[in-house]
């Protein structure tokens, strides 16, 4: 898959991932991990640069004597994975219309 289109959905998926509750680093890994695998070397650097976008805010939480960091969607954050599901309805219609092509030559 192509490297900025998969960065792209790994975006789309950690937004997703705190859409309705917070939440923290090593949560966001385990709620995606049945669907897509993400290591924390990867995710990190992604929270960071969807934060400094506007897409989440982080807040400091005192857990057992460390400093989580949880995360928080904004509302542009929201805005922008509204804006991938009307996205991805073109894109499966694109997808059908390959697809049926490629069935078509068999």
């Amino acid at each position: 898959m192509e490297i900025q289109l998969k960065k792209g959905l790994l975006e789309i998926c950690i937004l997703a991932a705190i859409l309705n509750e917070d939440s923290y680093g090593y949560r966001i890994i385990e709620t995606i991990r049945p669907y897509i695998r993400i290591s924390e070397s990867t995710l990190y650097p992604i929270l960071r640069r969807l934060g400094e976008s506007g897409l989440l805010e982080v807040r400091p939480v005192e857990y057992n004597g460390r400093t989580r960091k949880y995360y928080h969607i904004t509302q542009a954050g929201i805005d922008k994975v509204e804006k991938f599901l009307d996205d991805w309805k073109e894109i499966m219609t694109i997808y059908d219309f390959v697809n049926k092509e490629i069935g078509m030559r068999s």
